[in-house]
Protein backbone atom coordinates (compact mmCIF):
# COMPACT_ATOMS: atom_id res chain seq x y z
CA UNK A 1 0.00 0.00 0.00
CA UNK A 2 1.06 3.50 0.09
CA UNK A 3 2.03 2.84 -4.41
CA UNK A 4 -0.60 5.24 -5.74
CA UNK A 5 -0.10 7.61 -7.90
CA UNK A 6 -3.57 9.36 -7.89
CA UNK A 7 -6.63 9.50 -6.37
CA UNK A 8 -8.67 9.82 -9.36
CA UNK A 9 -6.31 9.45 -12.32
CA UNK A 10 -5.90 5.86 -11.09
CA UNK A 11 -9.25 5.68 -9.53
CA UNK A 12 -9.97 1.65 -10.34
CA UNK A 13 -6.79 1.05 -9.93
CA UNK A 14 -6.40 1.66 -6.13
CA UNK A 15 -10.22 1.14 -5.39
CA UNK A 16 -9.32 -2.59 -6.88
CA UNK A 17 -6.35 -3.04 -4.31
CA UNK A 18 -8.54 -1.89 -1.42
CA UNK A 19 -11.64 -3.57 -1.70
CA UNK A 20 -9.04 -6.67 -2.35
CA UNK A 21 -7.22 -6.31 0.63
CA UNK A 22 -10.58 -4.71 3.27
CA UNK A 23 -13.71 -6.86 1.76
CA UNK A 24 -12.19 -10.26 3.20
CA UNK A 25 -10.97 -8.74 6.21
CA UNK A 26 -14.82 -8.38 7.02
CA UNK A 27 -15.54 -11.19 6.16
CA UNK A 28 -12.81 -13.52 8.52
CA UNK A 29 -12.75 -10.81 10.88
CA UNK A 30 -16.46 -9.64 11.53
CA UNK A 31 -18.39 -12.56 10.03
CA UNK A 32 -19.81 -10.80 7.11
CA UNK A 33 -21.06 -12.20 4.24
CA UNK A 34 -19.16 -11.41 0.56
CA UNK A 35 -22.54 -8.95 -0.05
CA UNK A 36 -22.15 -7.39 3.29
CA UNK A 37 -18.67 -7.25 2.80
CA UNK A 38 -18.78 -5.60 -0.47
CA UNK A 39 -21.27 -2.99 0.66
CA UNK A 40 -19.33 -2.35 3.77
CA UNK A 41 -16.61 -1.59 1.85
CA UNK A 42 -18.22 0.67 -1.20
CA UNK A 43 -19.94 2.49 1.35
CA UNK A 44 -17.05 3.80 3.08
CA UNK A 45 -15.00 4.24 -0.26
CA UNK A 46 -17.98 6.65 -1.59
CA UNK A 47 -17.67 8.60 2.12
CA UNK A 48 -13.65 8.86 1.65
CA UNK A 49 -13.63 10.44 -1.56
CA UNK A 50 -16.10 12.45 -1.09
CA UNK A 51 -14.37 13.54 2.24
CA UNK A 52 -11.55 14.11 0.30
CA UNK A 53 -12.85 16.26 -2.42
CA UNK A 54 -14.33 18.25 0.45
CA UNK A 55 -11.65 18.85 2.14
CA UNK A 56 -9.89 19.65 -1.04
CA UNK A 57 -6.58 17.29 -0.23
CA UNK A 58 -7.79 14.25 -2.60
CA UNK A 59 -4.52 15.46 -5.53
CA UNK A 60 -1.80 15.80 -2.69
CA UNK A 61 1.24 14.35 -4.08
CA UNK A 62 2.26 10.88 -3.81
CA UNK A 63 5.59 11.88 -2.04
CA UNK A 64 3.90 14.27 0.30
CA UNK A 65 6.07 13.02 3.79
CA UNK A 66 9.12 13.76 2.31
CA UNK A 67 8.17 17.18 1.10
CA UNK A 68 6.83 17.70 4.97
CA UNK A 69 10.04 16.66 5.63
CA UNK A 70 11.78 18.63 3.21
CA UNK A 71 9.78 22.25 4.37
CA UNK A 72 9.91 21.14 8.24
CA UNK A 73 13.41 23.47 8.40
CA UNK A 74 12.49 26.16 6.73
CA UNK A 75 8.71 26.69 6.76
CA UNK A 76 7.49 27.78 10.64
CA UNK A 77 4.25 26.62 9.25
CA UNK A 78 5.49 22.82 8.46
CA UNK A 79 7.75 23.16 11.44
CA UNK A 80 5.23 23.90 14.15
CA UNK A 81 3.02 21.44 12.76
CA UNK A 82 4.85 18.26 12.85
CA UNK A 83 6.61 19.68 16.01
CA UNK A 84 3.15 18.25 18.09
CA UNK A 85 3.93 15.17 16.36
CA UNK A 86 7.10 14.62 17.73
CA UNK A 87 6.24 15.54 20.85
CA UNK A 88 4.17 12.85 21.16
CA UNK A 89 6.85 10.75 20.07
CA UNK A 90 6.65 10.71 15.78
CA UNK A 91 10.10 10.27 13.87
CA UNK A 92 10.77 10.99 10.44
CA UNK A 93 9.71 7.50 8.56
CA UNK A 94 6.06 7.83 10.79
CA UNK A 95 5.32 10.73 8.67
CA UNK A 96 6.95 9.43 5.72
CA UNK A 97 5.24 6.25 5.82
CA UNK A 98 1.20 8.07 6.96
CA UNK A 99 1.99 11.45 4.11
CA UNK A 100 3.28 9.06 1.55
CA UNK A 101 0.51 7.04 1.43
CA UNK A 102 -2.60 7.64 -0.57
CA UNK A 103 -5.63 9.95 1.06
CA UNK A 104 -7.79 7.45 -0.05
CA UNK A 105 -6.00 4.26 1.53
CA UNK A 106 -5.31 6.65 4.69
CA UNK A 107 -9.21 7.85 4.86
CA UNK A 108 -10.33 3.95 4.38
CA UNK A 109 -7.82 2.50 6.82
CA UNK A 110 -9.82 5.13 9.74
CA UNK A 111 -13.27 4.22 8.36
CA UNK A 112 -12.47 0.20 9.26
CA UNK A 113 -11.09 1.74 12.61
CA UNK A 114 -14.38 2.70 13.38
CA UNK A 115 -16.52 -0.17 12.35
CA UNK A 116 -14.31 -1.98 14.73
CA UNK A 117 -14.43 0.01 17.64
CA UNK A 118 -18.16 0.62 16.85
CA UNK A 119 -18.83 -2.74 16.58
CA UNK A 120 -17.34 -3.52 20.15
CA UNK A 121 -19.63 -0.35 21.15
CA UNK A 122 -22.81 -1.81 20.47
CA UNK A 123 -21.97 -4.84 21.45
CA UNK A 124 -21.20 -3.73 24.79
CA UNK A 125 -24.31 -2.05 24.71
CA UNK A 126 -26.09 -5.03 23.62
CA UNK A 127 -25.00 -8.20 25.09
CA UNK A 128 -23.39 -6.33 28.30
CA UNK A 129 -26.10 -3.52 29.13
CA UNK A 130 -23.73 -1.02 29.43
CA UNK A 131 -24.30 2.79 29.18
CA UNK A 132 -22.99 4.67 26.73
CA UNK A 133 -20.28 5.86 28.76
CA UNK A 134 -19.02 2.75 30.33
CA UNK A 135 -19.33 1.15 26.41
CA UNK A 136 -17.07 3.99 25.15
CA UNK A 137 -14.94 3.52 28.22
CA UNK A 138 -14.45 -0.40 27.28
CA UNK A 139 -13.57 0.75 23.79
CA UNK A 140 -10.84 3.18 24.68
CA UNK A 141 -9.38 0.68 26.88
CA UNK A 142 -9.54 -2.32 23.62
CA UNK A 143 -8.41 -0.02 20.76
CA UNK A 144 -5.87 3.05 20.42
CA UNK A 145 -7.60 6.14 19.49
CA UNK A 146 -6.04 8.53 16.63
CA UNK A 147 -6.52 11.94 16.04
CA UNK A 148 -5.19 15.35 16.83
CA UNK A 149 -3.61 15.09 20.13
CA UNK A 150 -4.68 18.49 20.93
CA UNK A 151 -8.50 17.36 20.88
CA UNK A 152 -9.57 17.05 24.77
CA UNK A 153 -13.23 17.04 23.52
CA UNK A 154 -13.75 13.06 25.15
CA UNK A 155 -10.47 12.53 26.94
CA UNK A 156 -7.57 14.38 28.40
CA UNK A 157 -4.07 14.56 29.50
CA UNK A 158 -2.32 10.81 28.36
CA UNK A 159 -5.80 9.70 27.40
CA UNK A 160 -5.48 11.92 24.63
CA UNK A 161 -5.71 11.12 20.62
CA UNK A 162 -2.50 9.68 19.39
CA UNK A 163 -1.13 11.19 16.03
CA UNK A 164 -1.87 8.86 13.15
CA UNK A 165 2.19 8.71 12.14
CA UNK A 166 1.89 6.41 15.18
CA UNK A 167 -0.18 3.92 13.59
CA UNK A 168 1.81 1.63 11.90
CA UNK A 169 4.56 1.78 14.51
CA UNK A 170 1.88 0.62 17.43
CA UNK A 171 -0.10 -2.18 15.14
CA UNK A 172 3.72 -3.40 14.88
CA UNK A 173 4.52 -3.41 18.25
CA UNK A 174 0.78 -4.76 19.81
CA UNK A 175 0.94 -7.67 17.27
CA UNK A 176 4.37 -8.91 18.56
CA UNK A 177 3.04 -9.13 21.78
CA UNK A 178 -0.11 -10.71 20.68
CA UNK A 179 1.95 -13.14 19.28
CA UNK A 180 4.18 -13.75 22.14
CA UNK A 181 3.07 -13.14 25.36
CA UNK A 182 -0.75 -11.57 24.84
CA UNK A 183 -1.92 -12.03 28.37
CA UNK A 184 1.16 -10.06 29.31
CA UNK A 185 -0.29 -7.37 27.54
CA UNK A 186 -3.80 -7.76 28.31
CA UNK A 187 -2.97 -7.08 32.21
CA UNK A 188 -0.71 -4.63 31.47
CA UNK A 189 -3.44 -2.39 29.13
CA UNK A 190 -5.99 -3.35 32.25
CA UNK A 191 -3.81 -1.45 34.50
CA UNK A 192 -3.74 1.37 32.29
CA UNK A 193 -6.61 3.83 32.11
CA UNK A 194 -6.69 3.50 28.23
CA UNK A 195 -4.59 1.94 25.44
CA UNK A 196 -3.18 5.32 24.41
CA UNK A 197 -1.70 6.05 28.21
CA UNK A 198 -0.01 2.55 27.70
CA UNK A 199 1.26 3.40 24.23
CA UNK A 200 2.32 7.13 25.65
CA UNK A 201 4.15 5.36 28.60
CA UNK A 202 5.70 2.84 26.21
CA UNK A 203 6.68 5.72 24.00
CA UNK A 204 8.39 7.07 26.93
CA UNK A 205 10.47 4.02 27.89
CA UNK A 206 11.60 3.68 24.24
CA UNK A 207 9.90 0.49 24.00
CA UNK A 208 7.49 1.54 20.61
Amino acid sequence: MGQFSNLFGASSTIEKQLEEEYVPMFQTMMGMSSSQAKNTFRDMLKQAKEESQKEGISNLPQNFGDILLEREPTDEKTKSMLAKKRAEGVKDKDIRWWWNMHDLERRTMLKVDDLHRLALFEKLREEEGLDEEQAAGRVRKSFPIFGDPDDTTHTTGEDRPLPYELKDRINRYVEVWSQTTPEQLKRKIERSSTVNSFIRREIKKGNI
